[in-house]
């Protein structure tokens, strides 16, 4: 039964992001207690509404997240956690936005403040989180620099919006960044830490801004703070739940303009693999390893679509 203010949703499609992996291990920042059923991320169809919800009936096609429980044929959760899919938008595409995108728009919108003509390097460039990055910073009008492990995961960047590519495990990352950018960049968005950090935080110019998004790489990097000293560079930090909390009047308007995008068709998730429900063990696999290119969804329900 149902609790005032949820609904239940017959899940058609699911999205692989990396913290799955990490609470599946036990390193992530939270610890869910066991069993549990993985997966953050969703789209498909409202089947149950309970008391004190508005503006959402049976039927309505919906995406949305949550900690754990959507690599499921059902999920429920907060209404407040669901947005309507707009017309047109597959479930697929649906299911691989939320996370991704609202990552990325909400770091180069509003904590890197991302101004048109300004040059922009995302690590990771090939991953979700990364290829949507490229997409916002290519509409935001700044100039990026992709970088990336591999040349398929540079072509998925390249498609994206990236105008220089650059493969890290080909040489030295902060000769290569300081070839690339001779003057440096003004932003960089990082969500693989380890030892690509340093290096691109040595690529910034005097007073840009350096955002750690999170560590794909499973090594927290460690700053020399003299960088941050001598360059007067600003190092930010991002996590989805906390923005909201303390950002809420930003968030509502970067929703709405995000929707827009979707909408629109100029923000789309760049899908690099589709896996059945029964395959979420190799999904998630597939993600840990590092051989995801773009998003990597789940097929919960044959069929699915747009309306």
């Amino acid at each position: 039964m149902l609790e005032a203010g949820q609904v239940r949703v017959a899940v058609h499609t699911g999205a692989v992001n990396f913290p799955d992996v990490l609470l599946i291990a036990n390193t992530y920042q939270i610890s869910i207690p066991t069993p549990f059923i993985p997966g953050s991320e969703f789209a498909g169809a409202v089947v149950e509404v309970a008391s004190g919800v508005e503006g959402m009936t049976v039927g309505d096609r919906v995406f949305g997240s949550t900690m754990v429980g959507a690599f499921a044929e059902e999920v429920v959760v907060p209404a407040t956690s669901l947005t309507r899919i707009p017309p047109g938008v597959d479930d697929r595409v649906a299911s691989a936005f939320g996370v991704a995108f609202r990552t990325a728009y909400h770091v180069l919108r509003s904590v890197a403040a991302v101004q048109p003509g300004e040059e922009l390097v995302v690590l990771g460039a090939g991953g979700g989180v990364g290829t949507a990055a490229v997409q916002i910073g290519a509409a935001l009008g700044a100039t990026v620099t992709a970088v990336a492990s591999t040349p398929e995961k540079l072509e998925a960047a390249r498609s994206c919006g990236a105008q220089r590519l650059i493969a890290h495990r080909d040489g030295d990352l902060r000769e290569a960044l300081r070839a690339a950018l001779p003057s440096g960049t003004d932003v960089v968005v990082d969500p693989v830490g380890g030892d690509l950090a340093e290096p691109a935080l040595r690529s910034l110019r005097w007073g840009g801004r350096f955002v750690t998004v999170g560590y794909a790489s499973g090594t927290i990097p460690r700053i020399p703070l003299n960088l941050v000293l001598l360059k007067g560079i600003r190092i930010l930090g991002f996590e989805l739940r906390g923005f909201g909390l303390h950002m809420p009047d930003e968030m509502a308007r970067n929703e709405r303009e995000l929707l827009g995008l979707l909408e629109e068709g100029r923000a789309v998730p760049l899908i690099g693999a589709t896996f059945d429900l029964s395959e979420a063990a190799v999904a998630l696999r597939h993600v840990a390893e590092g051989h995801a290119v773009g998003k990597v969804v789940l097929q919960v329900r044959p069929g699915g679509g747009s309306s």
